[in-house]
């Protein structure tokens, strides 16, 4: 039964990322949203979307709107039925149904013209901060999806792995700094807590709800602090920030809306920036490595906030 077209786009990203072995899942998708249709009792409305990562379709369940999502299974996306199963809709988008060896969620609808990218900062950054704090919750110890990567392991990782990345990638920032984010990674990764954190929120994973005015979709999570999860905040819609006092205002803001300890913030925002900088370098990439560059520049690993 085919119900959808899989869009030219995805097909093309998702090959040119995964390779010869998302052929065949890309060739299954559409007999597939159909076999969930039926086993889900669901009718599709309209055309799919799609991410980076996965398709959504519209669809009803009775008179009820909801999005039918279907994911390329990889480590980031293992655990995101699991998070949402435990949030229960606290903050985030509600969970309604799901098939785990399918990568297929079945999920309330939200607005998908309307992302907290687009509100005013003076809106998104508390909004954003709040969420944070909301999904921050103690992983519990019947956890039912795959084991959640700890970020204290994490951060020993980078610890090993960054003067290797510094070296391939061109040595792009100064050797003091490459010394002092091993160190910072060293000393933080036996502080790391246990609860979830998300580390992949901003404002475009952000969506307009009917129940909440604002819930959080795609969420990549680990296991430590929620102060891990607000480095994307910092550098998404940078431009809009105002230069190094705005970033710091942001920050705080952030800090004070979350309820989080601001050196931690600080910490983990900087190790993430050095770590996306390189991943972003050793891909080739120009945009994101120079907005990171810039955070780290703005929130020196010498200086405070």
């Amino acid at each position: 039964m085919t119900l959808i077209r899989v869009p030219e786009g995805f097909a093309a990203d998702t090959l040119t990322r995964e390779g010869e072995a998302a052929r065949t899942w890309l060739a299954r998708l559409p007999d597939l949203v159909g076999e969930l249709c039926m086993r889900w009792g669901l009718r599709v409305t309209g055309d799919p979307m799609h991410g980076y990562m996965a398709l959504v379709v519209p669809v009803l369940r009775g008179d009820a709107r909801c999005a039918l999502k279907v994911s390329w299974i990889d480590d980031e996306t293992v655990n995101e039925a699991a998070a949402l199963a435990l949030w229960n809709g606290r903050g985030a988008v509600r969970l309604l149904d799901a098939d785990d060896t399918a990568g297929a969620l079945l999920l309330e609808w939200l607005d998908p013209r309307r992302r907290l990218a687009e509100a005013d900062l003076s809106v998104a950054v508390p909004v954003a901060g709040r969420l944070l704090r909301r999904l921050a919750v103690p992983v519990p110890a019947g956890w039912p999806g795959r084991p959640v990567l700890r970020l204290g392991q994490w951060a020993l990782d980078l610890a090993a792995e960054l003067p290797g990345r510094w070296r391939a990638t061109g040595r792009p920032f100064p050797e003091r700094r490459l010394d002092e984010a091993v160190d910072m990674a060293a000393a933080l990764a036996p502080r790391a807590g246990g609860l979830l954190a998300n580390r992949d929120l901003h404002y475009w994973n952000v969506l307009a709800g009917e129940r909440e005015p604002w819930l959080v979709i795609d969420p990549k999570v680990m296991r430590g602090d929620a102060e891990f999860g607000l480095a994307p905040l910092l550098w998404r819609r940078l431009g809009e920030a105002g230069g190094p006092a705005g970033l710091r205002r942001r920050f705080d803001a952030l800090v004070d809306e979350a309820g989080l300890d601001a050196e931690l913030a600080r910490g983990w925002t900087l190790l993430r920036a050095v770590d996306y900088q390189l991943w972003g370098l050793s891909l080739g990439l120009t945009e994101d490595p120079a907005l990171c560059a810039t955070v780290l520049g703005w929130l020196s690993l010498t200086g405070r906030p």
